[in-house]
């Protein structure tokens, strides 16, 4: 079983970032792995991560300029092959639509809600086989 898991967080707001971060903590749910996170502040290195390989998990900031989570999710659902599950943190419960239309896998509002996030997070997580072993 896999010790660690990688999570790419793409948002161009240094905050949203660390409210990710630590929302998800170390381990987002006792049966999940630890986690380990690549930060990405422009939508051109959030690309370069995803095509080195080696990401379990992207977080995509629905509210980041010029690009928004949502339109980089549905550009890399497009274009990176065996893409990662996405949760999109969106700026509020009306914009779940936009979050269906961009393809993503999960949606959480903004700002992060700590129980909420890890919870979602913990069930991509899981989706990806990525599970503490007992």
């Amino acid at each position: 079983m896999q010790a660690t898991a990688t999570v790419l967080v793409y948002s161009d707001d240094s905050n949203t970032r660390e409210q990710v971060r630590l929302a998800a903590g170390r381990r987002p749910a006792p049966d999940a792995p630890l986690v380990e996170f690549v930060e990405c502040a422009t939508q051109a290195a959030a690309v370069k991560e995803l095509d080195k390989g080696g990401i379990d998990v992207c977080v995509f900031d629905g509210e980041s300029a010029p690009l928004g989570g949502m339109g980089l999710c549905r550009q890399i659902k497009d274009e990176v092959f065996q893409c990662p599950p996405v949760l999109v943190l969106i700026g509020r419960p009306q914009d779940a639509w936009l979050a269906t239309w961009s393809r993503a896998d999960a949606a959480v509002t903004l700002p992060v809600e700590p129980v909420e996030f890890a919870g979602a997070l913990a069930a991509l997580l899981r989706t990806r086989g990525l599970q503490q072993s007992a």
